[in-house]
């Protein structure tokens, strides 16, 4: 059946990657962006849990995130969402935020997962338990596809919630990301306490006050 965007979804998602009773898996968004957190989610789903829709974020249209982002958290085992913001990224950089959103979303949640499928390939231990970094992992395992649906949404509604305060940067649009309009938006006003300043803000390396 055709996915929101027109391509042939081929096979369905895969339950699980291990035999672990609780296994976790966990994904972020906004690694990209120039402003604003990066948010990771990590979810449990039962073994029989099972919707069409439910892939890889990127390849699920707006309205049907948020209906999965419902279906999700009534009928995941646990689930729980982390933010990392924009100054921790600043210090330690965005892969390493990424891994310790990832890290305190697994902190949060109630059940201890016994195993963790991660989406990409980088991740650190994590209370000594075992874990596997599948490459494509949100459009291969459920629970993946599951934890970058929550990290989106979570990212997201943020980022409109922001934008009304910072309406000249069209957050509410296009969520931090380096668009045209953004980066022209930072030339023209300047950086927030929002930005990224370890980033790359601009086409050409300019300078300006903060």
């Amino acid at each position: 059946m055709p996915n929101p965007k027109g391509t042939i979804k081929n096979e369905p998602l895969k339950s699980r990657y291990s035999s672990a009773e609780f296994e976790a898996g966990c994904d972020e968004a906004g690694r990209g962006c120039l402003a604003g957190p990066v948010v990771a989610a990590a979810v449990i789903l039962p073994n029989n849990f099972y919707h069409p829709l439910l892939n890889d974020s990127k390849q699920v249209g707006h309205k049907q995130r948020y209906e999965l982002r419902k279906i999700i958290e009534n009928e995941a085992l646990d689930y729980a969402v982390a933010f990392i913001d924009n100054t921790v990224i600043d210090k330690i950089n965005i892969l390493n935020a990424s891994i310790s959103a990832m890290h305190l979303a697994l902190d949060k949640l109630t059940k201890k997962p016994e195993f963790v499928i991660v989406d990409g390939n980088r991740f650190k231990p994590w209370n000594n338990t075992e874990y596997k970094t599948i490459i494509k992992g949100d459009a291969l395992y459920l629970s993946i596809a599951a934890a970058s649906i929550l990290a989106k949404t979570y990212r997201d509604d943020y980022m409109i919630d922001l934008s009304n305060k910072f309406p000249e940067y069209n957050w509410k649009q296009n969520k931090g990301y380096p668009t045209a309009q953004h980066r022209n938006a930072i030339k023209i006003y300047g950086t927030t306490s929002f930005h990224r300043l370890s980033f790359n803000l601009l086409d050409r390396q300019l300078k300006f006050n903060v």
